[in-house]
């Protein structure tokens, strides 16, 4: 079956590239040919996705379309001054997880143009400065927010009531706020904090910001520029924080509330980033592995553990979701948890090819309790055929157990 996955995925890449120059609408125009998620659906690149989705196109040899889709990522942050959530205006008002560093690191490897990276390091520092001036909390640490228009928090709280199904017991203004934070966050919607996104700092942000810091330090490094010290000092003063803040008893990192003082009562796959980032020590690596079976299942990964929240969340029990999977099975590699690593991949590409058997697509997110569709997703227009980072990760769920399953057992 993965043959038949692999050649699907082949044969539709070029039906996922889209070509807009000029601002059209609400379609904001990009200088270079750019990816979308599914073929049919979307017309406009989304931030994280595209990360994933060029692990595929590097994997096939497609290093040029992952280079335009970080070269046209770098275009918007010069013009806005940060990455959009995706090239629409009205995702001008929130960002979404920050990897564009470590896309840029990638293009660096595989090209090795220093005047190129010259270049993009200067822009990075945009991006940097944007999350580091307003995206801050009283600890030192960073959060999601975003930019809510005026009149726009009934309308975010009334879709967060139409795809959960309850209203929280809040000021509109904050569930349009916490509406817009889970937006950012791109676990839209998720329950790791409750309904009060803007008292948290979360776990996978700040490691995606030590990472960012942790790549601008190599870059200094590899352009002479003089400034690995300070980016150096800046990974060292957020993995202190985030530990002082995050981590639990156990050794478990966790979603920190800094105005209650304590952690996110919900375990979920963003722990697995603190093993991505490479800022875990030993304990902290052994303490998710003794927690992995919380998130495992006999088809995957999940979102979030099994809980009793209130109301319906697509970034939740039952539902499990390909750019999950990936930091996982990267985070346990990195500390040299190869069989872990190595089931949880196995997991992934096994229900695709199921539910490819079945259906004949990949698909957005999976139920990775049942193994098949049957996912929390809140309206039906929310659960399209994907190809972007689910055939991205499937691709390096594969080339992963070919490269390292042999050294798994």
């Amino acid at each position: 079956m993965s043959e038949k996955v692999i050649q699907f995925i082949s044969s539709h890449w070029d039906d996922c590239i889209k070509e807009n120059m000029k601002d059209n609408g609400t379609l904001i125009g990009l200088p270079y040919p750019y990816t979308v998620p599914a073929v049919g659906h979307f017309d406009e690149m989304y931030y994280w996705d595209t990360y994933f989705t060029n692990k595929g196109l590097e994997i096939e040899g497609r290093f040029a379309q992952a280079k335009n889709n970080t070269d046209n990522m770098l275009y918007l942050v010069n013009r806005f001054g940060y990455m959009p959530n995706g090239n629409r205006t009205y995702y001008l008002k929130n960002s979404q997880p920050p990897f564009l560093s470590i896309m840029v690191g990638d293009v660096y490897r595989h090209y090795n143009d220093k005047a190129w990276l010259t270049g993009a390091f200067e822009t990075l520092k945009k991006e940097y400065n944007f999350w580091m001036t307003r995206r801050m909390t009283p600890i030192g640490l960073n959060m999601y927010d975003g930019y809510l228009a005026p009149g726009a928090d009934k309308e975010l709280a009334d879709s967060f009531k139409m795809r959960t199904g309850f209203m929280p017991n809040e000021s509109i203004y904050n569930v349009g706020r916490h509406h817009l934070i889970t937006c950012e966050s791109g676990w839209d919607i998720n329950p790791r904090w409750d309904t009060k996104g803007y008292d948290f700092a979360p776990v996978d942000l700040n490691s995606l910001m030590f990472m960012f810091e942790k790549n601008m330090e190599y870059f200094s490094c590899e352009l002479g520029k003089g400034e690995d010290e300070i980016w150096a000092q800046r990974a060292q003063k957020r993995r202190t924080l985030m530990k002082k803040y995050m981590e639990t008893e156990s050794g478990l990192f966790l979603d920190y509330n800094f105005k209650e003082n304590n952690h996110s009562r919900i375990f979920s796959a963003a722990s697995f980033y603190i093993l991505f980032a490479g800022l875990a020590e030993r304990k902290n690596a052994e303490a998710l592995v003794e927690n992995i079976n919380r998130l495992e299942t006999e088809y995957g990964l999940l979102a979030c553990e099994k809980n009793n929240t209130e109301g319906t969340y697509q970034w939740d029990y039952p539902n499990g979701w390909a750019c999950l999977h990936y930091i996982a099975i990267s985070g346990l590699d990195k500390y040299g948890y190869k069989k872990e690593a190595a089931e949880i991949a196995q997991k992934y590409i096994a229900l695709v090819d199921k539910v490819f058997e079945e259906t004949g697509n990949l698909w957005e997110k999976y139920n990775v309790v049942e193994g098949n569709l049957n996912v929390n997703h809140e309206s039906k227009k929310r659960m399209p055929a994907m190809m972007g980072w689910s055939a991205g990760v499937y691709l390096a769920a594969l080339e992963y157990i070919e490269k390292r399953g042999c050294c798994c057992d």
